[in-house]
C-alpha cells in the first residue's frame, strides 16, 4: 500500500511543480475538486477553430490545433464525466472536427506539417508515412467521439462510419496498429457495442483485442524502466474487461510503482527527445517535468482504482 505520509509528499511536490491544469486534475482526483474547474484551466488550451494545441501534450509544443491533442482533451473530458455538448468546450471541438482539418483518406493525421515548426519529440516529426500506421488510433479515438456525439446528417459522420467498418474488418488481419492501435479498438468496440453498431461479432473482435493485450504487454519488469508496454496502457481499472486475464501483471505493476517511487522525488518519465535533445535540450527540461506531473496523476489513480492506497488517503 502507499502510504498517507508518501502521498502528502507526492502532493507537495504536485503542487509545487505541476501546471494550473495538471493541478487542477489533481484536486479533483484527490481533493474534491470540481469539474468546472478543469474544464476552466483546460480551456486555456483550446484554439479558435475548436481544436487544442499550445502544449497541452507536454511533447508538442505546437500551438496549433492538432487532431492528437484535441483527442488528449476529449479524453480528459470523458475521463472526468463531463458530457454536457452545449457547453462552449463542446461546441468548440465538435465546430473542430467537422472542419475535417488533417481529416485524409486513412483517416486523422497522426502528426502534422506545422509541428516541424516548434520544439517537438522526434516522433512528433511530420511524416506522412508514419502517419498511415500512427493515425490509427488518433483515428479511432476521434471515430468514437463522432459517432456518440457529431450530427448523423453531417458529411463527416458518414465518412467516419465508412471509415469505422474498414478499421474492423482489417483488425482481425492487421499486425501492425502503431502506438495508439490497440487501446483506440479498445475504445471503439466498447462504444460501437454501446451503440449497436452494425452487425459484427463482437465476441470475436473482443477476442481479438484480448490476444493482442497479452502478446503486447512487456512481461519482464527489468524492462519497465524503460520505454515498454505495461499492463496499465490497456487495463486501468478492475472494471475493465480485459482485467481478469491479466490480474496478476496487473497487480504486479501496482507493486513495481510503489517499490520504485524514489524517496526525494516523483516517478520520472522513460523516455527523452532523443534526436531532437541537442536541438530543444531547455524545451526537453521543462516538458519533463510537466510530463511527471501527468504521470503522478495517472500512477495515483491507478493506485487507488486498484485499492492499493492506504484507506485514509483521499
Amino acid at each position: 500500500m502507499l502510504t498517507k505520509q508518501t502521498y502528502d509528499r507526492i502532493k507537495t511536490w504536485v503542487y509545487r511543480n505541476a501546471r494550473d491544469f495538471e493541478l487542477s486534475l489533481w484536486k479533483y482526483y484527490f481533493e474534491n475538486g470540481s469539474k468546472e474547474d478543469v474544464i476552466s484551466a483546460l480551456s486555456y488550451f483550446q484554439n479558435e477553430d475548436g481544436g487544442f494545441g499550445n502544449s497541452l501534450e507536454p511533447d508538442n509544443w505546437n500551438p496549433n490545433s492538432t487532431p492528437y491533442t484535441t483527442l488528449y482533451a476529449i479524453n480528459i473530458l470523458k475521463d472526468i464525466e463531463f458530457t454536457d455538448l452545449s457547453h462552449p468546450i463542446y461546441e468548440g471541438i465538435l465546430k473542430y472536427l467537422y472542419s475535417e482539418k488533417d481529416f485524409m483518406e486513412y483517416g486523422w493525421r497522426f502528426c502534422v506539417p506545422t509541428n516541424d515548426n516548434f520544439p517537438h519529440a522526434p516522433w512528433w516529426n511530420f511524416s506522412e508515412e508514419a502517419n498511415v500506421i500512427e493515425s490509427k488510433g488518433v483515428t479511432m479515438g476521434l471515430s468514437v467521439f463522432v459517432l456518440k456525439y457529431a450530427d448523423k446528417s453531417s458529411s463527416l459522420y458518414q465518412k467516419v462510419t465508412a471509415l469505422v467498418k474498414e478499421l474492423l474488418n482489417k483488425l482481425v488481419i492487421d499486425e501492425r496498429f502503431g502506438e495508439m492501435g490497440i487501446g483506440g479498438y479498445i475504445d471503439l468496440v466498447d462504444v460501437l457495442k454501446e451503440l449497436n453498431f452494425g452487425e459484427y461479432d463482437y465476441t470475436l473482435l473482443e477476442e481479438r483485442i484480448k490476444n493482442l493485450i497479452k502478446n503486447s504487454i512487456e512481461k519482464d519488469t527489468s524492462k519497465w524502466q524503460y520505454y515498454t508496454v505495461r499492463p496499465s496502457k490497456y487495463i486501468t481499472s478492475p472494471q475493465s474487461i480485459y482485467y481478469n486475464e491479466n490480474k496478476d501483471i496487473v497487480e504486479t505493476e501496482m507493486k513495481y510503482l510503489i517499490e520504485t517511487l524514489p524517496q526525494d522525488d516523483v516517478w520520472g518519465i522513460t523516455w527523452t527527445w532523443f534526436d531532437n535533445n541537442e536541438k530543444y535540450s531547455k524545451q526537453f527540461a521543462i516538458s519533463e517535468n510537466w510530463w511527471k506531473a501527468v504521470r503522478v496523476i495517472e500512477n495515483m489513480i491507478l493506485l487507488k482504482n486498484f485499492d492499493f492506497l492506504e484507506d485514509n488517503i483521499c
